[in-house]
C-alpha cells in the first residue's frame, strides 16, 4: 500500500515539474516589441540561411534580399542568428493564407532564416505594397533572435526608390541594427535585388 502511495506521489511530482514553464536564461535586451513573440509561432525546428516567403504564383513583383549579419563589432560575421521577417502582400494587407493556423496577424508572407558560418542570409518574396490610404512607406518587418539574448526588433527593410520614403521619414530612422534603407536593382530576370547588412545590438537599448 505504501509503495503504491509513493508511486502516485512520485508521478504527481514528475508531472508537476514537467508542466512548469521553462525559464529562459536569455539576457533581456531591447525595449519591448509588439507581437514579436509571434516569431515563434510555427517556427520550424530546422532553419536554413536561405528561405522563400512567397509562392511562385504570389501576385507582386519578385524580390530577393540578402546580406551579412555581423557581431556588435561590425566586422565579425555572426553565425546561428535567426532573422524573422513578415510583410504585407500586394494589396498592402497582412492577409493570412486560407488554412493558416499560426500568426494570422502577420499574414502569410512570413519566414525565418538562420545565418550560416559566414553570417550570410537570403530570402525571396514579393515587393510589399504600402498600407492602403496611409503614408507609411513599403516595408518588411524584421525581428532578430541571437543565441543567449532575447528577441528584438530592428529598423524595417524599406526601399530607397519608394516615393513614400520622404526626407522626413528618412530622418526619423533609428538605425537599429544599421540602416534599413535598401537600394534595389532589377536583374536580367526582372527580379528586384537588394542587400542589407545588419550589426547585432547597434542602437538597441540594454544591449
Amino acid at each position: 500500500m505504501k509503495s503504491a502511495v509513493l508511486n502516485v506521489l512520485l508521478t504527481c511530482v514528475v508531472l508537476s515539474a514537467c508542466s512548469q514553464p521553462k525559464v529562459s536564461n536569455d539576457r533581456q535586451v531591447g525595449d519591448g516589441c509588439e507581437d514579436c513573440e509571434l516569431m515563434f509561432a510555427g517556427m520550424p525546428s530546422i532553419i536554413s540561411w536561405k528561405t522563400k516567403l512567397a509562392a511562385d504564383n504570389e501576385p507582386g513583383e519578385p524580390l530577393i534580399i540578402s546580406g551579412t549579419i555581423f557581431k556588435n563589432d561590425g566586422k565579425t560575421p555572426a553565425s546561428d542568428v535567426i532573422l524573422y521577417v513578415y510583410q504585407t502582400d500586394n494589396t498592402g494587407r497582412y492577409t493570412p493564407a486560407p488554412n493558416q493556423v499560426h500568426a494570422k496577424r502577420h499574414g502569410h508572407l512570413r519566414g525565418w532564416v538562420k545565418t550560416d558560418a559566414q553570417g550570410k542570409y537570403e530570402f525571396s518574396t514579393v515587393r510589399p505594397a504600402a498600407y492602403p490610404n496611409r503614408n507609411d512607406p513599403q516595408h518588411i518587418h524584421p525581428i532578430i533572435k541571437e543565441p543567449g539574448r532575447s528577441f528584438y526588433w530592428i529598423d524595417d527593410f524599406v526601399f530607397d526608390d519608394d516615393p513614400l520614403l520622404t526626407v522626413q521619414v528618412r530622418s526619423g530612422q533609428m538605425n537599429r541594427g544599421g540602416s534599413g534603407i535598401i537600394k534595389l536593382k532589377k536583374n536580367e530576370k526582372e527580379v528586384w535585388i537588394g542587400k542589407r547588412d545588419i550589426i547585432l545590438g547597434l542602437n538597441i537599448p540594454n544591449y
